[in-house]
């Protein structure tokens, strides 16, 4: 997955963002959700599939897991 950054209706929800830029449920990871960014801009932030993350005009970020390294700190 990748997060894309996309220019959407103010008051946009994550269904408007899916019909607008032409994607499915599979492509979107919809427990993200969609975040806005930038209210005034309408830039929105959604973690779609990589595939999908082409397909936007907006620019794509790399998404990597986060994790703890190394052992616990006491």
């Amino acid at each position: 997955m990748v997060l894309v950054t996309v220019k959407l209706p103010k008051g946009a929800t994550l269904d408007d963002a899916i019909a607008l830029l032409g994607l499915t449920n599979d492509d979107v990871d919809t427990g993200f959700g969609l975040v806005l960014i930038d209210p005034d801009q309408g830039l929105y932030a959604l973690r779609v599939t990589e595939e999908a993350g082409r397909l936007t005009d907006g620019p794509s970020f790399s998404d990597p897991r986060i994790e703890p390294f190394g052992p616990p700190r006491s």
